[in-house]
């Protein structure tokens, strides 16, 4: 019996075997650098050491853990990291459903495929491009911002230096490269949509926004709750790279998360233990927020990842 399921088995991979080999190089990623790498976070238990490797390093239990949650930064951190991601999930995470909402209305093929590429652009232009860019933008001296400040009458201000303003000017350059790539999954979502619904609501005397309101959104639901599933998972996580690019000693204040405070304390500082527990404590609220989310999806509605 067990031959012949075993041989049943091989079979059914052989007829596949084209599908298996293309999805081989992705299986070898998630092991090599997604869960081998997980061995490294026996070191959040242990003051590390190189020279003597993962199993020689003495053990000192929850030491860094405790030293991180008697941090003088520890709420300072998160309230950053939080109040970042919820700017995100605010703002952003709505505009690229408005943003398929209109596109999927426009009827002209060359103006919204137009549109469609200005909104994508930005996607693929480097973090530290993009950094640079916003920094010249805010330029007290010769930014554009500033410029139009100084035309209107008004006085010049130093935006990357105000604690402020780092959250807000985040937020708008995340919205500026995200919202066109954002979209894309939404728009997916539409076109899955049943045609004749429009057409229903379209005979009932229903116009652009009654479709909108009682055919798109309600076709599109179970995707963004699921989005907002997968956001969640994030909650502790920032984004550090950019962050890092846009952020000096005047800023420190809003813009310090938890990621910048990791390679501050990790690759700069070689406390590698501390930064492992530090990182492995943002993973941990990630994963719980996912769990939380999931099932609270799954006992008040319809949608959920499992």
């Amino acid at each position: 019996m067990q031959k012949t399921r075993g041989a049943r088995l091989l079979r059914r991979i052989w007829s596949a075997r084209y599908l298996y080999l293309m999805f081989l190089p992705v299986f070898l990623y998630y092991v090599f650098f997604r869960y081998a790498p997980m061995l490294g976070l026996s070191i959040a238990f242990k003051n590390y050491n190189a020279f003597l490797g993962f199993e020689r390093s003495p053990w000192v239990g929850l030491k860094y853990f405790k030293q991180f949650f008697n941090s003088f930064y520890l709420w300072r951190l998160i309230r950053n990291t939080l109040l970042i991601n919820l700017y995100d999930l605010i703002f952003n995470f709505p505009a690229a459903i408005a943003l398929a909402l209109l596109l999927n209305e426009v009827q002209h093929k060359t103006f919204k495929k137009t549109v469609q590429t200005i909104t994508y652009l930005p996607y693929f232009i480097s973090s530290v491009v993009i950094a640079s860019m916003m920094v010249q933008f805010l330029s007290p001296s010769s930014g554009m911002i500033n410029n139009i400040i100084d035309a209107l009458g008004g006085e010049r201000q130093y935006f990357m230096t105000q604690p402020e303003s780092f959250r807000t000017i985040y937020t708008l350059m995340n919205l500026w490269k995200s919202i066109g790539w954002n979209s894309i999954i939404f728009l997916a979502a539409i076109s899955g949509i049943n045609s004749e619904l429009y057409e229903a609501c379209t005979i009932d005397g229903g116009g652009y926004l009654r479709r909108m309101w009682h055919v798109t959104l309600p076709g599109i639901a179970s995707t963004i709750v699921v989005l907002i599933i997968m956001r969640l998972g994030h909650v502790m996580d920032a984004g550090y790279e950019t962050i890092l690019l846009l952020q000096n000693n005047a800023n420190m204040e809003t813009s310090d998360v938890i990621g910048t405070y990791v390679y501050r304390r990790g690759l700069k500082g070689g406390e590698y233990s501390y930064a492992t527990a530090v990182g492995m404590f943002q993973s941990v609220i990630g994963f719980a927020m996912v769990i939380f989310s999931n099932w609270l999806s799954r006992k008040y509605g319809e949608t959920s990842l499992w």
